[in-house]
């Protein structure tokens, strides 16, 4: 109960200051108060500033996970915390696009490390089969900084022009100050490793440990070469990885463009931010309930893969429908959104699930990540202001990379199948 708590608050924080440009975007529009309006920046540009961020998460991630388990989780991930809460608060002061882009590039360097840190640190707590659910609690957390984020903004679009501030500027100032004061509650409370926490008795101590030797990681352990090694040779590992892709093109660009889609489908101003809340909020409820059922039923690759044909093909109905379906195709957003946000902990935990040493955890998992931020820069471009309020290349791009993942995830799984048949009653067996 200490762990996952802590964490959920953490990723909401991140994700808030993380995809709050895409709610400053169209914040205040109607009376040309708007981010773009007021740096007088293209729609390219823009793209330029969201896309920076992913170059600065491709470039940090895995070396923050080795500072991870290097300096300890609670110390690295308050550092990051305060730093990125810092370029949060710094946005509120750009002037211009080259203030945007190179703020946006150090807000992904300080919150590169943490999903992937995240899950790294349940592998040192937890068994595969308990895994899934918990970094579904997590990612759903992202669920709820969406709804929380199209909340918050409602309300804060009402403050534009106090202090001659415009509604973005206070967006970012107020979003990234509870990341920098939570910053001092993590590097003080957050538990590191079983082995060394001090609210844990000798028997607890033990007990911990014990229940997760050969399963899990140890925080004692040291990483070796030959184990990176052996990792980054591991072609399944990378079919895991190159799946992944698939999963975060949709991941991506509905948590930066949710409120441009819902300004498209006839939502205006200020309300264009609360009709993001649903889709969240669903998303939450779905998230954890297919994590739920893949951990409980060891049923890992079956949830991603039915996750993201339901996400694909509420896709290609949200592109094929008359650009005049606005409700039809909110309704279906409520359904894409959630499914496409619930792909990734069971695709993350079931990579965890067979993975068989501390070194290749330190590894694969960033590198996961790492390869997932392929598919977020194609995100980045994939809604085009020129086809509001439709959006057909953004809906069919996410929609054909979402069933494609689900058909290489079901090959995968028929690989371990496959496998599995071929290894005697003692020899451990691959997880599915």
């Amino acid at each position: 109960m200490r762990i996952l708590p802590a964490a959920m608050i953490i990723h909401l924080l991140c994700f808030l200051d993380r995809s709050n440009i895409g709610n400053a975007k169209v914040l205040n529009k109607d009376v040309g108060h708007s981010l773009t309006q007021t740096l007088h920046i293209t729609a390219q540009q823009y793209l330029v500033a969201l896309m920076i961020f992913t170059v600065a998460f491709i470039l940090i991630q895995t070396p923050s996970n080795y500072m991870l388990k290097k300096f300890r989780p609670s110390r690295w991930m308050a550092l990051m915390m305060f730093c990125w809460g810092g370029m949060t608060m710094l946005l509120a002061a750009v002037r211009n696009f080259g203030g945007i882009v190179g703020v946006r590039f150090l807000l992904g360097a300080f919150e590169s490390g943490l999903f992937p840190g995240q899950v790294y640190i349940l592998t040192f707590w937890y068994r595969p089969e308990e895994r899934a659910v918990r970094i579904a609690l997590i990612v759903a957390a992202s669920s709820l900084g969406g709804a929380f984020g199209g909340a918050i903004a409602y309300g804060i679009g009402h403050l534009d022009g106090v202090a001659g501030l415009e509604g973005w500027r206070w967006l970012f100032l107020l979003e990234g100050i509870p990341s920098c004061l939570a910053a001092v509650l993590c590097a003080l409370f957050f538990p590191d490793y079983p082995e060394t926490v001090s609210w844990l008795s000798d028997d607890e101590r033990a007990l911990a440990t014990q229940r997760i030797k050969g399963v899990a990681s140890l925080g004692h352990d040291k990483i070796t070469w030959k184990e990176a090694k052996a990792t980054l040779v591991d072609w399944r590992l990378y079919a895991h990885h190159v799946a992944y892709i698939s999963n975060s093109v949709a991941f991506s660009s509905n948590s930066l463009f949710a409120p441009t889609i819902v300004a498209g489908l006839g939502y205006k101003g200020l309300d264009a931010q609360l009709f993001t809340v649903p889709p969240y909020a669903i998303g939450f409820v779905v998230t954890v309930t297919v994590a739920w059922l893949a951990d409980r039923y060891e049923m890992r690759s079956i949830a991603t893969a039915c996750s993201m044909t339901t996400a694909g093909i509420c896709f290609i109905v949200q592109g094929a429908l008359p650009a005049d379906a606005f409700k039809t195709r909110y309704a279906f957003l409520c359904l894409a959104l959630p499914f496409s946000f619930a792909c990734n902990p069971p695709s993350l935990s079931w990579l965890t699930a067979n993975l068989r040493s501390t070194g290749a955890m330190t590894l694969a998992i960033p590198l996961a990540i790492v390869f997932g931020q392929f598919g977020q820069i194609i995100g980045v471009y994939i809604y085009k202001d020129s086809e509001e309020p439709g959006f057909p290349t953004g809906h069919f791009t996410n929609a054909g990379f979402l069933l494609e993942g689900a058909g290489l995830l079901l090959s995968l799984r028929f690989f371990y199948v496959s496998r599995n048949k071929r290894l005697g009653p003692d020899e451990r067996k691959w997880r599915l």
